[in-house]
């Protein structure tokens, strides 16, 4: 039976600090998008207020439609060639040491915008080349020629959600497979390795969907299996009542002792709260 009311560890305060307006218009000047937004984040109001925003190029309309995301679905535009300077530019002026970059679905385009997550990542480093790049990409319907090409630019970390259990993907997610985005991942760790980059690859899960302890302990060994090394697990929400309800809201306490099973695992550092998503606090993942 669904849940309807969340509780009291879910609510969180707005932030309306001058940090969060002069973010939201950084991100309106340069005409850019961000996952903030699109997908209703419930972290928008702290992360603004830290200058810090994930940036989701291609557009705002995503060629999937997953029943748990709110972004919007439908036919996408085409691609802009100079969004990737003006990603570099809202970097330079938010003064980012981290960034993450993540996109819509494209699966209308031959590469699933592989080449133009590549060359965002080159903007940015040629910018400001300390910086850390991250993309949050998606399965690119499997297609390991996007995967080299993403991990052949110069990015950091590569993520890749794997968003939930297996047995829940027809449900939750119906254009995805579970074990596509364990065969991106684990070439995107052996193609880092062989070109001899310290590239780094963490993956996301939400909680609540339904699925069982034992399922997700599996999921887990099965990321620790193809050397995934952050891991982030956060409570799903629904965004609507026309996306998938709310089964179950996982409370702090067990949230904790999932990290402590998953670092029993090997990961290198594992974010794990009822508000955690796959980008926030991402700086400190790596530090």
């Amino acid at each position: 039976m669904a849940v309807r009311k969340h509780p009291d560890w879910i609510k969180v305060r707005a932030s309306l600090s001058p940090e969060y307006f002069r973010t939201r218009k950084i991100l309106g000047d340069l005409k850019l998008h961000s996952v903030c937004q699109e997908a209703c984040c419930p972290n928008i109001g702290e992360c603004f207020s830290h200058r810090t925003a994930t940036f989701m190029l291609m557009g705002d309309v995503c060629t999937r439609n997953c029943p748990y995301c709110a972004v919007t679905h439908g036919k996408a535009r085409p691609l802009d060639p100079d969004e990737p300077r003006r990603i570099a530019d809202a970097v330079r002026e938010l003064g980012l040491q981290h960034v993450v970059v993540t996109s819509v679905d494209r699966d209308d385009l031959p590469d699933g915008g592989a080449a133009h997550f590549a060359a965002t990542a080159r903007a940015i480093k040629s910018a400001l080349p300390e910086t850390r790049v991250e993309v949050l990409v998606p399965d690119f319907q499997g297609s390991f020629a996007s995967v080299e090409t993403v991990i052949e630019s110069p990015v950091d970390i590569y993520n890749h959600n794997i968003e939930t259990v297996p047995s829940l993907y027809r449900t939750a997610r119906p254009g995805g497979r579970y074990e596509r985005s364990l065969d991106a991942l684990q070439h995107a760790k052996e193609t880092a390795r062989a070109s001899g980059k310290p590239t780094m690859t963490k993956a996301g899960i939400m909680l609540g969907l339904g699925e069982q302890r034992g399922e997700l302990m599996t999921v887990l060994e099965d990321l620790a299996r193809v050397e995934c090394d952050i891991i982030t697990l956060g409570q799903y929400l629904r965004p609507s009542p026309d996306h998938l309800p709310v089964a179950r809201y996982v409370p702090p306490e067990e949230f904790a002792e999932i990290k402590e099973d998953a670092l029993a695992l090997g990961f290198r550092h594992v974010e794990s709260g009822p508000l955690v998503r796959s980008s926030y606090h991402a700086w400190e993942h790596v530090s």
